[in-house]
């Protein structure tokens, strides 16, 4: 149970509340950026709304909130103040007369550098086969060496038999690795680096390698890979395992092999561990994640992208050697990833291709997408559906050879799903882009959320258009607060982060805070752990034993990672969104494209309509009313009062910096004693208003 304030303090500390957030004013809590859309969800009656500077308390900016609609998910009256064009950056709040004050807020160039480097944080968390050891927010989390001996072959032909299977990440909440998963995860991240390396390779967080040859993204994607390069059967074998874990998920038992009632360390997870037989998904998975990753790592490491490449080569010549889909044998009854293989084959023709120029992967990766005529891209995917990361890379290469019709359907196919997702952030009340259908909120639809900016900053590269990034904006202000909940769902990371994620560690380690920078599930419509309430949009329940509402997975991080990187400046650059920046690689000349001559290159040129976009998009059909312009006022050199969350502010307090504008670290300054108990006096209010309501 976790400790309680004392009341005589709680008491004597109740004048604090005045500042106290209001429940029913929604923001993103990390921030906004200044040339972006800005926006707040108010959950009450609302007129005029103010954005005053935390500072001081002095107006920034003054406007009319939009008529409240219903939310066609929640079903909430909601209002939504728009802020746009407040260009001032600082630390703000906003102030709605007759409802309350939200949570303080920044604009800046930088708002969402901590989360970036907290959600990358996560995945060293998550590192298997490896002690691990950091301190995020003055708090030491730390794991021993873990399961050293991954892993045994009986499954797959060597009864008694053993091969390295070490490194890798924990796939989710709980220890097991899977290769399926894996790659949705290392093609969301990798993809990430192909299109963001200026801003990324500066970055670094708290992780044994950093200071080294490669930056600590790729030193931290390459813990995984060299896991993943092990689940090919051997070097003239091209089978892949589909998963290495134990034959349940852990039942813990005692030093005497008694069963015990409590989930342990990974370290003491002590069961035996099975390399699981071949599946035509997960080896097609495997290539794609290979071949990528040669293309990537081989200005850094040219040893180890052969290694990658060829290691991919063996694999994808044995699924053209072998057409049919392979399904899963499972001898487990660990998380099963089962999937058909059609479009884990399409994304590794495309990823061959793209690393080798090879004129039959071409070919195969358009027979197949013919095959996808009706739909070649969707709004949402994830692992069970990786079409759209072969699509995207056909669509952006700069090869010569690409079947022009087929590149047309593709990209019309990409910007009307694009298009939808706009119109439905823009009938949301939250900005929420899958909305609308109770079939848009199931296990892991928050990773899903997240996703849907992998898509937008495709479509923008090719068809810019201001809509796009700013609903990107607009999940990631959903994910970190502007949502029914008033909640951030990333833990240690903005407004009242989950504190109980279906997470072992978080759970085992004996510490009150959960491992930080995990994205949890969300809100499900088909689970069965919500009670009568069958609703996604308003089931999700911050508890550790609801795995389908509260678990974290690797696969939903990747483009929480993604979405924030594509909003991050690069060193001596302002952030604009998307400005195109990307790594040269080497590649022919383009072929023609619709929409060439204003999309971007990915050898770093840019559109100029691609740089800062002050359009705000604004929905007809949510009335918003014409903004007011900010006011004038000189901000106060006061010191700022404290924000109502910061006792969970996103601040790490270690981490090795390279000298960098990305490098994660504590804040200059920290509140003193009495500051402290005044935050814990209003989240402790906030507590006892929500178990009261």
């Amino acid at each position: 149970m976790r400790p309680v304030l004392p009341i005589f303090a709680f008491a004597l500390l109740c004048p604090l509340l005045a500042v106290a957030a209001d429940s029913d004013v929604k923001v993103s809590s990390i921030g906004y950026l200044p040339g972006r859309v800005k926006r707040a969800s108010i959950s009450a009656p609302a007129n005029a709304f103010t954005v005053k500077r935390d500072a001081d308390g002095s107006v920034a900016f003054t406007g009319s909130a939009a008529a409240a609609k219903a939310d066609p998910d929640t079903g909430e009256s909601i209002a939504i103040a728009d802020f746009t064009s407040l260009g001032e950056t600082g630390k703000f709040y906003l102030d709605v007369p007759g409802v309350g004050r939200s949570v303080s807020f920044p604009i800046g160039n930088d708002a969402y550098r901590e989360a970036f480097l907290a959600t990358m944080l996560g995945y060293y968390g998550w590192r298997c086969n490896t002690a691990v050891s950091f301190t995020y927010n003055g708090q030491a989390y730390a794991h021993d060496a873990c399961h050293m001996d991954d892993a045994h072959l009986d499954y797959v032909g060597t009864a008694g038999g053993k091969r390295d299977g070490l490194k890798g990440w924990h796939d989710a909440g709980d220890y097991g690795k899977y290769t399926v998963n894996a790659g949705i995860t290392v093609g969301s991240l990798l993809a990430a680096w192909e299109e963001y390396s200026p801003a990324l390779s500066s970055c670094s967080w708290p992780i044994p390698e950093t200071g080294g040859a490669l930056p600590d993204f790729l030193d931290e994607v390459r813990w995984e890979l060299e896991w993943v390069l092990k689940m090919q059967y051997s070097a003239s074998d091209g089978r892949v395992s589909h998963k290495l874990t134990s034959i349940n998920f852990d039942s813990p038992t005692d030093a005497s092999g008694t069963a015990i009632d409590h989930w342990v360390m990974p370290e003491f997870d002590d069961q035996t561990r099975y390399f699981v037989p071949w599946g035509s998904a997960a080896t097609a998975d495997f290539v794609a994640m290979l071949a990528k990753a040669a293309r990537l790592y081989r200005p850094y490491d040219s040893a180890f992208a052969d290694q990658c490449l060829n290691a991919a080569k063996v694999s994808y010549a044995y699924l053209v050697a072998n057409p049919a889909n392979q399904a899963l044998t499972d001898p487990t009854k660990t998380g099963a990833y089962t999937t058909t293989d059609s479009d884990d084959r399409l994304w590794a023709a495309a990823e061959m291709w793209e690393s080798t120029g090879d004129a039959a992967a071409l070919a195969d990766f358009e027979t197949r997408a013919a095959t996808f005529s009706r739909g070649y891209v969707d709004s949402d995917f994830d692992w069970g559906n990786v079409k759209n990361l072969g699509m995207f890379l056909y669509l952006q290469s700069k090869r010569s050879g690409r079947n022009a019709s087929t590149v047309t359907a593709i990209q019309q196919s990409l910007l009307a799903a694009a298009d939808t997702l706009v119109a439905s952030r823009n009938a949301s009340g939250y900005g929420r882009a899958l909305s609308g259908k109770a079939s848009q909120y199931y296990w892991g639809s928050n990773g899903a959320v997240a996703r849907t900016c992998m898509l937008l900053q495709v479509a923008n590269r090719l068809s810019p258009k201001a809509d796009y990034l700013d609903t990107c904006v607009d999940q990631i202000s959903w994910l970190f607060g502007r949502n029914t909940y008033n909640r951030s769902q990333v833990t240690g990371v903005g407004i009242n982060p989950p504190l109980h994620p279906h997470h072992r560690p978080s759970q085992a380690d004996g510490i009150d805070n959960p491992w930080p920078g995990l994205l949890v599930g969300g809100g499900n419509s088909t689970s069965t752990q919500a009670g009568s309430n069958k609703n996604g949009a308003t089931n999700w329940i911050d508890d550790v034993n609801d795995y389908e509402l509260n678990e974290v997975a690797i696969n939903w991080n990747a483009p929480l990672v993604y979405a924030l990187a594509s909003f991050l400046a690069a060193p001596g650059e302002p952030v604009a969104g998307d400005a195109g920046a990307r790594p040269g690689d080497a590649l022919a000349t383009p072929d023609t494209l619709p929409g060439a001559d204003t999309a971007p290159g990915r050898d770093g040129g840019a559109s100029p309509d691609l740089v800062v976009v002050a359009e705000a998009g604004t929905p007809a059909d949510w009335g918003l009313a014409p903004e007011v312009a900010p006011d004038s006022s000189v901000v106060s050199q006061d010191a700022p009062l404290p924000s109502p969350d910061a006792a969970r502010d996103s601040s790490v307090s270690a981490g090795k910096s390279k000298g960098c504008a990305c490098a994660l670290g504590r804040p200059a300054s920290a509140p003193g004693s009495s500051l402290l108990l005044g935050v814990l006096a209003i989240a402790w209010a906030r507590r006892l208003r929500r178990r009261s309501s």
